[in-house]
């Protein structure tokens, strides 16, 4: 590790991590503001601290619509579930931050056995740090020298920090040793394997990891620790492609370490890693599969999306429906807009539109109406389609919906629900606001 430090290394200040309650305490002694949607207008000044003590209810104390609400008891249980499952299958838990974006969310995550939080680029990093999380896993290559100069830096302030990262090429290996250049202690990479051809990142094949990890083992600055990748992207995924391509990830942890490539670099566990929210069931299956290593193996599962779960695309792909012994996640999330238009007998317009729900994988699903302070089911009422700012409501002949009733809908995709509110309400059944969740996107 001894190389000459280049100016820009000796001049970088380093960033250390924030101690975790003085920064989150910081959070909630910010002000209520216009940046934040949906809270009540008569809270401005006030701090988040504040607004929660008061205990607002959500639909009779002056919350506005659109106002995204998560479900403090649903929150609980898949915090609590995942926790179960993973102690249960002997796995360690790094769940994917990009989803929350919430450092709230992350030390919950943690308190809830989580190893660390995996993220996915630099930035994300940055925010983590700043709120003390100490183990971080970035599912991706990094190879931004000035953010690679960062983690440096940040891993010479704090020997408690633990950082892993991927890489999937020799020539993303030479530009990270390149502007690692200098560095007190190496950084840990995995070599991604690719999930097949037409996959997205990753080494398409095992011959190629070898060679990747062959310039790992000739770069002073970087540490092969181990393997990784990600299933969801296993093309036609099936439970027998993904548990094929699971074996050969398996594999090739196995052969580098019969190979002797995690010797001599001081190596106290070998990283397996894989895990979308998917099929998180079949990681589980063959990483019980894998044999005595020559060390400790740390099986590092990712999962993101539970933290919340969905009412559509998760809650379709979710393992637990295929596993219902292992208990059941539960849709955190609902968005409540408001009926401004009924043009047409099947017509209806509400609103919340794109810049606030999730629409990538699908539309929001109307579940609930509410009407002077009742709530029923909302029958015969269906989205199809937004605009900005609308929702798009068909009414079937005889739906009871006016100007002024509230809809409670459920959303698809987490990761693409949160990043549209900075700070979210979280509510018991009946209404009650009990915290705020801030994100950082």
């Amino acid at each position: 590790m001894a190389r000459d430090t280049g100016s820009e290394q000796r001049t970088h200040v380093p960033v250390e991590a924030a101690d975790a309650a003085e920064a989150l305490a910081h959070l909630r002694e910010d002000r209520v503001d216009h940046r934040f949607k949906g809270l009540p207008p008569d809270a401005a000044g006030l701090t988040v601290a504040e607004l929660a003590a008061q205990r607002r209810n959500l639909f009779t104390d002056g919350f506005t619509t659109p106002v995204l609400a998560l479900s403090a008891e649903r929150l609980e249980h898949n915090l609590a579930l995942m926790e179960t499952y993973t102690a249960r299958h002997g796995l360690a838990f790094a769940p994917h931050g990009k989803t929350s974006m919430a450092p709230e969310l992350f030390h919950r995550q943690i308190e809830h056995g989580a190893w660390g939080i995996t993220l996915a680029v630099p930035h994300q990093v940055w925010v983590a740090r700043s709120f003390g999380i100490e183990r971080i896993f970035l599912a991706n290559e990094l190879v931004d020298a000035p953010a690679l100069r960062r983690i440096a830096a940040e891993l010479a302030a704090d020997p408690d920090f633990r950082f892993v990262c991927y890489v999937d090429s020799v020539r993303g290996v030479e530009l990270m040793d390149a502007a690692l250049e200098g560095a007190v202690r190496p950084v840990d990479v995995v070599v991604e394997l690719a999930a097949g051809e037409g996959a997205r990142t990753g080494v398409r094949t095992e011959a190629e990891c070898a060679a990747v990890a062959d310039a790992v083992a000739g770069a002073p600055t970087l540490r092969l620790v181990g393997v990784a990748g990600y299933e969801g992207e296993v093309p036609g995924a099936d439970p027998e492609r993904v548990t094929a391509y699971l074996r050969r990830l398996t594999a090739l942890a196995v052969e580098f370490d019969k190979a002797g490539r995690f010797e001599g670099a001081d190596v106290a566990e070998i990283v397996v890693s894989a895990g979308g929210s998917a099929w998180f069931d079949a990681v589980a299956e063959v990483f019980a599969e894998i044999p005595g290593l020559s060390r400790p193996v740390l099986k590092l599962l990712r999962s993101g999306a539970y933290v919340s779960h969905d009412d559509g695309h998760y809650r379709r792909l979710t393992p637990f429906a295929r596993v219902p012994q292992e208990g059941a996640l539960e849709p955190a999330f609902r968005l409540w807009a408001q009926v401004v238009s009924r043009p047409a007998p099947e017509q209806a317009f509400a609103n919340a539109g794109k810049r606030d729900a999730a629409y990538d994988l699908d539309l929001p699903d109307a579940q609930v109406v509410r009407r002077d302070g009742t709530e029923r089911p909302a029958a015969g009422i269906t989205v199809t389609g937004l605009s900005d700012q609308h929702a798009w409501l068909r009414t079937d002949p005889g739906a009871d919906l006016e100007v002024g009733d509230w809809i409670g809908f459920g959303l698809s995709h987490p990761c693409t629900s949160f990043d549209k509110w900075q700070l979210i309400p979280v509510a018991e059944a009946d209404g009650t606001v009990v915290e705020y969740i801030r994100t950082f996107f």
